[in-house]
């Protein structure tokens, strides 16, 4: 069975007309929906782009491999996805954003620079095959233009559309493949999209896109911050999530001509949402923030829509949340790997064939870093968060002491604007909800955590 793993960069769920969105922007992800399985309630385990990838390509938390912020490169010594499957028999590709090779403080030119050089074999986290990408995507490229580096450490350049572009690079892989190697293949596409373009400080969606997107509905969580930038942003960023759907379609057409299609499991998310800087301005910020690095749906729920194999379910849609930290030990074990004890969350084949055990906990866990050192549990009805008083979440990974952040009562309070933390009322919820936290923490991070009122 081969694998494809394709995912976009800050994609809130509802950018998706699977996930209620009104305008034609995901028409391929949505037939995938239909054909597949889509998962109602997926959240990132760790909202910033680094620690997420750590996360998927190892399946271990980002504390745990110390690729807890931004400019962490991932350790030599830790086996990997790319490890797991080429052991397998797979052959693999990887295409695309990398953020896993740098090294150096935050705001700070980096020790181990290959932000913008080629990233050497050693640093590409075990994947051996084919190769065309950036270590940082944004600063080697904008949305119109730019280059990565093959296997062979050569510049390719391009002139197009970023999206389009990457997806090319996919496009040549997929022509070069033969499937009589007898050898499946596991190919990552990391595009950028939509994530903002940093030097640019706005969303770059394709030309056209301000006028083309303009008669939005703005979702709840954001029509109740207007400071926020969504105002101009919002029609380009979804400019660019119509281009991230555009350009699977592409790659489903070519595995049907191929004749691969069908042999094949498709993985679509992304690593974390935006929230258009309406959140972390609260007194508890320690570090800094601009679209994500918070407990709030708006960076923490995703898109997860999977088809083929065990997915192939005719539109199932899971009401169960998962966190996409799960989705290493799902490919693993797709490609016929033996589970890792050291791999966390489950394999989400066994929860869309319905195969849940009845002591399944239905909540999800975060680690928030760089906007504070934050950490947080996701129920059905509640969110609770916890920050490490005066700590900056960009230079610690991880503390023994923690005081209350948010609580919110999501059942009433979809959009998380009342902060129910200091309320006598919800004492009692509170303080379960803590209990389940610090077994959490004692189970990630080997840690005893105390955790008090503000």
């Amino acid at each position: 069975m081969n694998i494809l793993f394709y995912f976009s960069d800050q994609q809130r769920a509802d950018t998706l007309g699977c996930y209620g969105q009104k305008l034609d922007i995901s028409p391929n992800i949505d037939r995938m929906a239909q054909e597949g399985t889509l998962f109602e309630n997926a959240f990132s385990p760790q909202p910033v782009c680094g620690p997420c990838r750590a996360i998927f390509q190892t399946g271990r938390y980002a504390t745990d491999t110390n690729c807890f912020r931004n400019n962490k490169m991932l350790p030599l010594n830790v086996k990997t996805l790319a490890n797991y499957v080429e052991g397998c028999g797979y052959e693999t590709a990887y295409i695309g954003k990398w953020h896993l090779a740098s090294e150096g403080e935050l705001e700070k030119p980096p020790v181990t620079d290959y932000q913008t050089k080629a990233v050497p074999p050693v640093l590409r986290g075990g994947y051996t095959g084919y190769w065309r990408a950036s270590d940082v995507l944004e600063f080697t490229s904008d949305a119109y233009g730019g280059y990565v580096f093959d296997e062979n450490m050569n510049k390719i350049e391009f002139s197009k559309y970023r999206c389009d572009a990457i997806t090319d690079m996919a496009l040549e892989y997929l022509d070069k493949y033969s499937k009589e190697k007898n050898k499946p293949f596991f190919m990552t596409v990391s595009h950028i999209e939509p994530h903002h373009q940093n030097n640019a400080k706005h969303y770059q969606g394709p030309l056209g896109s301000k006028e083309k997107f303009k008669n939005y509905e703005v979702p709840g969580d954001l029509a109740s911050f207007p400071e926020g930038d969504w105002k101009e942003e919002y029609p380009d960023y979804l400019g660019a999530c119509e281009s991230i759907d555009y350009n699977l379609g592409r790659i489903i057409k070519k595995l049907k001509e191929k004749g691969l299609y069908d042999d094949t499991v498709i993985i679509f998310t992304s690593d974390h949402g935006s929230h258009f800087k309406t959140r972390n301005r609260d007194k508890n910020l320690n570090g800094y923030d601009d679209y994500k690095r918070t407990c709030h749906d708006a960076a923490l729920h995703v898109p997860l829509v999977i088809t083929g194999g065990p997915f192939k379910q005719n539109g199932k849609r899971v009401k169960e949340l998962v966190s996409t930290g799960s989705i290493p030990k799902t490919i693993a074990t797709l490609a016929g790997c033996p589970a890792d004890p050291f791999m966390i969350g489950e394999r989400l084949q066994d929860i869309a064939c319905g195969k849940i055990s009845e002591d399944r906990e239905n909540a999800i866990y975060a680690q928030i870093s760089e906007s504070r050192l934050g950490r947080c549990i996701r129920t059905e009805r509640w969110k609770y968060s916890i920050v490490a008083p005066n700590v900056n979440g960009g230079e610690k990974a991880s503390s023994s002491v923690y005081i209350d952040d948010f609580l919110y009562d999501l059942d009433k309070d979809p959009y998380e604007l009342k902060n129910l933390a200091e309320d006598e009322e919800f004492k009692g919820v509170k303080e379960e909800l803590r209990k389940k936290l610090k077994r959490w923490i004692k189970e990630a991070e080997s840690l005893d955590v105390t955790i008090t009122d503000r």
